[in-house]
């Protein structure tokens, strides 16, 4: 075993984990078992750090996960020095929200099932489709499944699908495994820019614009992206005065605004509004 030890000051597990880009975790003793491709850890916090305790040939690829080597003080600063209130306000509620380094197979399979979708359904598609066609692994004695390979997901039928309560989905993740097993990798996606990127990505069955963003800001890590969903439009028209409806064009107003920093602000409002209305 290895052990990852982090200030807790710009990294909260459980705040990375719970503000909706991603699904495959649960609670485990103190803090949390967080899988990821075919690799599993526990996480937990204990005062002023965050210890990620991991197999031994695992430790770099959690600290690329988790994003540990940006400094997010400069983000978190970046957010401060907008001197927009929601926005300060946001930042100081999520200040130890990280955005993960997702593959992006996953990430693009995991946003398909989330549309129209909430997060305990979500999870347990997602878990059900690992344990149907993932290989078996256990971890600290826990015994988990790897997130399937697109072959195997490409060889299944649909009545698969079906049969894990994706429902009208389950077309869309037969249809996009078997266009990655056959004509598109999306690690050459990576190298496009942002915009031509998503226009990619929306060529895929069953891909719209909310997945799409979703994708490239949690499966390739591009920041100048903005996902809007309910929780972010609440956010443009009670906290910015924001009067447009649409939300391709809500999203390039907040582009915009924030530019490179889009995709880390979005994550700080989204988790900030959905937690205060919870609360309240």
């Amino acid at each position: 075993m290895e052990t990852i030890k982090v200030s807790s000051e710009y990294f909260s597990v459980k705040d990375t984990l719970l503000c909706g880009q991603f699904f495959r975790f649960k609670s485990y003793q103190n803090g949390y078992l967080v899988f990821a491709e075919d690799k599993c850890a526990y996480c937990y916090e204990d005062g002023d750090f965050s210890y990620i305790i991991c197999q031994n040939d695992n430790k770099d690829f959690f600290t690329n996960f988790f994003d540990l080597s940006r400094d997010y003080s400069l983000i978190y600063n970046a957010a401060i020095g907008e001197n927009v209130e929601i926005l300060s306000k946001a930042a100081n509620c999520g200040k130890g929200i990280r955005i993960l380094n997702q593959n992006s197979i996953e990430a693009l399979i995991t946003f398909i099932v989330s549309q129209n979708n909430n997060i305990p359904r979500i999870k347990g598609i997602i878990e059900r489709l690992c344990s149907g066609l993932g290989e078996k692994k256990s971890f600290l004695g826990e015994e988990y499944f790897a997130f399937p390979t697109l072959e195997k997901m490409a060889a299944q039928d649909i009545s698969f699908y079906q049969s894990i309560g994706l429902g009208y989905r389950a077309a869309y993740v037969k249809s996009i495994a078997e266009r990655l097993t056959k004509d598109l990798d999306l690690a050459k996606l990576d190298k496009l820019q942002t915009e031509q990127l998503k226009k990619e990505l929306v060529k895929l069955y069953g891909v719209g614009e909310k997945v799409a963003n979703c994708v490239l800001l949690f499966g390739f890590h591009r920041s100048d992206s903005f996902p809007v969903d309910t929780w972010i439009e609440k956010v443009y028209a009670q906290d910015f005065g924001g009067k447009i409806k649409n939300r391709i064009k809500i999203t390039e107003w907040f582009l915009q605004r924030f530019k490179e920093n889009s995709g880390y602000f979005q994550q700080y409002l989204f988790h900030y509004k959905r937690i205060k209305e919870k609360n309240n």
